[in-house]
């Protein structure tokens, strides 16, 4: 498991350090671990480290003295290193003092270097990059090394609200912030140096992959197609039969037990799933063990129907899509369930539920929905953001946006409709469909290849067991 700790949980865990600590033994620390890094990545770069040249840019927090005190140590290694200083009578000193001691040079710009060092908003700041910081920023050419987090991105939320900082690579200290997943694309690859502090629990969570595939439910030599889970399908209808097919798809690829279709396009889901046994009405299922309903349902009448029958079993339920709008229109039909419920509303289907936009505190606002609605709710986008609705926040960070296409959702409302159907926890559930999701999306478009291309949901759908193979780390048998 992946943690996540929010600023004040950090500054808590840092205190007691700085109390015993002799002062700037703790920021000399960070220091090092930054110079490390940065080293490291002169090197993968471009092939040295010596002779190679760094550019700081400093703001006048503590940010901006680790980079100080990193450019110190560069400098010791044959680095040349120049520091701008965006508020010079507010620089730190003792980390300004190292830095010329070790023949480092203040400047005016940071001119054209291998490397920058971006120091100039630390985890205590908020709001975008001030004009004279933005202007240094957008000037740049080199490859950013963000100290801590990118400056201008908002430590706990990851919003931005204006000018910021993207780094090739962010080096955190002591622990990982939620911006450092739900700001991904912003942060790079984030490398995390060890300050020895002493962690909370933590405020988000993700499970690592080889958690998800560890975890994914195979059959055993006692199961049978019942005992894997069955899980049923309302999806789809004469407008968008597409929905149908895709979601029933979902749920075949990510189980070998039964899937059971319900809905006005069960003629296309069987031309496509025959294994999927399909009827026209959900109370003619048979058994199920959880249901998913919404995907291209509509929002008249007979949607409002299917949608209060899914939610009125004692079986989990997951909404999506059309059975949202029909929720938002009639939230009292999720009032008092005993029994897991789902929602997997992307950004617009959340303000319609709420009338909130999620955008500016994607954690804060799903963790509300959840608590408010005594549901469990997955708020789709590139960093997926799972609450139940004790306040517990899964993310799964996509690595990529390829799954942002027509249609996938219908995929991930099917893979993860199945897990539940298995006996899994709503939100273990929604987390591990999710992971599969996206890198089955990253597979479908060629993405950590040379060239890389836009998907459809089918290509996505079409890669589902591939990405649980890969996770399980379970090569393809050759008969």
């Amino acid at each position: 498991m992946r943690e996540f700790h929010t600023v004040d949980q950090v500054r808590a865990a840092e205190a007691p350090l700085l109390a015993a600590l002799p002062d700037g033994a703790l920021m000399r620390r960070a220091a090092h671990g930054l110079a490390r890094v940065v080293a490291s990545e002169l090197r993968s770069r471009t092939g040295g480290v010596a002779g190679r040249s760094v550019s700081l840019l400093v703001g006048s927090g503590d940010n901006g003295g680790d980079a100080l005190w990193a450019g110190a140590l560069l400098r010791r290694r044959g680095v040349d290193v120049r520091a701008v200083l965006l508020d010079p009578a507010r620089a730190h000193g003792p980390g300004l003092a190292a830095l010329r001691a070790a023949g480092g040079r203040v400047v005016a710009d940071p001119g054209d270097p291998d490397l920058v060092l971006d120091g100039i908003v630390g985890i205590s700041g908020r709001g975008p990059l001030r004009p004279a910081a933005a202007e240094l920023v957008a000037a740049v050419i080199a490859p950013i090394v963000a100290v801590d987090l990118p400056s201008g991105v908002d430590p706990d939320t990851g919003a931005t609200s204006g000018p910021a900082v993207t780094a090739a690579v962010t080096v955190a200290f002591g622990a990982l912030k939620p911006v450092h997943v739900l700001a991904a694309s912003r942060c790079g690859r984030v490398e995390l140096v060890d300050i020895g502090l002493d962690l909370p629990v933590p405020s988000i969570s993700a499970l690592t992959p080889d958690e998800v595939g560890a975890r994914w439910p195979l059959p055993g030599a006692g199961d049978d197609k019942y005992s894997q889970g069955v899980v049923g399908v309302i999806a789809g209808g004469a407008r968008y039969p597409g929905a149908a097919v895709l979601c029933a798809g979902g749920a075949v690829a990510a189980t070998s037990g039964m899937v059971r279709y319900a809905g006005s396009a069960a003629p296309q889901v069987l031309s496509r799933w025959p294994e999927v046994v399909a009827v026209d009405a959900a109370a003619d299922a048979g058994r199920v063990e959880a249901w998913v309903v919404g995907p291209g349902i509509g929002t008249g009448a007979a949607a409002r129907e299917v949608v209060a029958f899914a939610l009125g079993t004692d079986l989990p339920v997951l909404v999506d899509a059309d059975g949202l709008s029909v929720l938002a229109a009639e939230p009292g039909l999720v009032a008092g369930r005993a029994a897991p419920t789902l929602l997997t509303p992307h950004a617009g289907e959340f303000e319609r539920l709420t009338g909130v936009d999620p955008t500016g505190d994607r954690v804060g606002r799903t963790r509300e929905l959840a608590d408010r609605w005594g549901v469990t709710v997955l708020l789709k986008g590139r960093a997926t953001v799972i609450a139940d609705p004790d306040g517990s926040v899964l993310v799964n960070e996509a690595g990529g946006s390829a799954a942002a296409t027509a249609g996938s959702g219908d995929v991930l409302a099917g893979v993860i409709g199945a897990l539940l159907s298995t006996g899994l926890a709503a939100s273990t559930a929604a987390a591990m469909g999710a992971r599969a999701h996206s890198l089955a999306a990253a597979l479908a478009a060629g993405e950590g290849s040379e060239v890389s291309a836009p998907i459809s949901a089918t290509a996505l759908l079409s890669q589902i067991r591939a990405a649980i193979r890969i996770l399980r780390a379970q090569p393809v048998l050759k008969l």
